[in-house]
């Protein structure tokens, strides 16, 4: 069976089973191409069943030869063993090529984060005379409220919003559903855009159970959200690169420091591990020393 086939059927496999998104299905897909491309370039014959460890190795080192950054080659290198472990569960292989193969060490980048004081400057720096202006900040304060992620945002309907409980019913990665607590704040200007901006719109078929929508009436992109955040930092002269993640992780951060448990945390953010939540523990130098002095004995 040729490549095509067995990729095809991974890829299925991906979609059907473990329902991921479209984008982390082509990342995966890609990273199968890479290896079948690298060995046509360099002459081998070998297909899907007869790959060897050595070809793998080949493959890395000539992509770190490359300048790849780590965590590009760490991801290549995934996606390649979830291919071959795929095929051995299926009964394919006998023998997994990419076992022993082991990805570059990748080091912890601690997320950027703001603190309130930048938060309230944001939000503050929002012109709510414009159209747009009510939408960005209900936006803006539901990301920093429920830590959604921004594909969550542009995504949440109106029937998710449970503003009777204040929780928001959001469809994460996987489409796996969670229940998330949504602040007073937050729900108050959703429904100051609900009830003021986007009742007088000319909504396009099709979108009309979206929450947030674009001037033309229709369900807005991630780049978008991207932009209104950048464009928002750039009035205020915030001297640091920010998107709709930033506001994920402070979120985050400022729920640990206040002291709240880290499980709660990682069911709200989404997180199948907990190891991915405590990255988030990393806590300022200030903090820190208050901590110290409000509660070591020898302070």
């Amino acid at each position: 069976m040729s490549w095509k086939f067995y990729i095809s059927q991974f890829k299925s496999y991906l979609q059907l089973e473990r329902s991921l998104a479209a984008n982390s299905v082509d990342a995966y897909v890609q990273d199968i191409e890479k290896l079948e491309q690298f060995l046509l370039l360099h002459g081998s014959e070998a297909g899907p069943l007869t790959v060897t460890d050595t070809d793998i190795r080949n493959l890395l080192e000539y992509i770190h030869e490359m300048d790849m950054s780590a965590y590009s080659q760490a991801r290549i290198v995934s996606g390649i063993k979830s291919f071959f472990k795929y095929l051995v569960f299926e009964g394919d292989l006998d023998n997994d090529p990419s076992e022993l193969i082991e990805a570059p060490k990748l080091g912890r980048k601690l997320p950027d984060t703001l603190n309130i004081q930048e938060i309230d400057t944001l939000l503050g720096a929002i012109d709510l005379s414009t159209p747009e202006g009510p939408r960005n900040r209900a936006m803006l304060e539901t990301l920093y409220s429920s830590g959604l992620r921004v594909s969550e945002l542009v995504g949440l309907q109106l029937n998710c919003v449970l503003d009777d409980i204040g929780f928001l019913r959001v469809i994460g990665k996987g489409n796996k559903e969670r229940l998330v607590p949504i602040g007073r704040e937050a729900l108050k200007h959703i429904n100051i855009y609900i009830e003021h901006v986007r009742c007088h719109m000319d909504i396009k078929k099709g979108h009309e159970h979206f929450v947030f929508l674009n001037r033309r009436g229709a369900q807005l992109t991630r780049v978008m959200i991207f932009t209104i955040i950048k464009n928002l930092s750039i009035k205020i002269g915030l001297n640091k690169k920010i998107s709709p993640h930033t506001f994920r992780h402070s979120f985050a951060t400022h729920l640990i420091e206040g002291g709240a448990d880290l499980r709660a945390v990682q069911e709200m953010l989404g997180h199948e591990s907990i190891t991915t939540t405590e990255i988030y523990t990393h806590l300022d130098r200030d903090f820190l020393k208050q901590t110290i002095k409000d509660f070591h004995p020898r302070s």
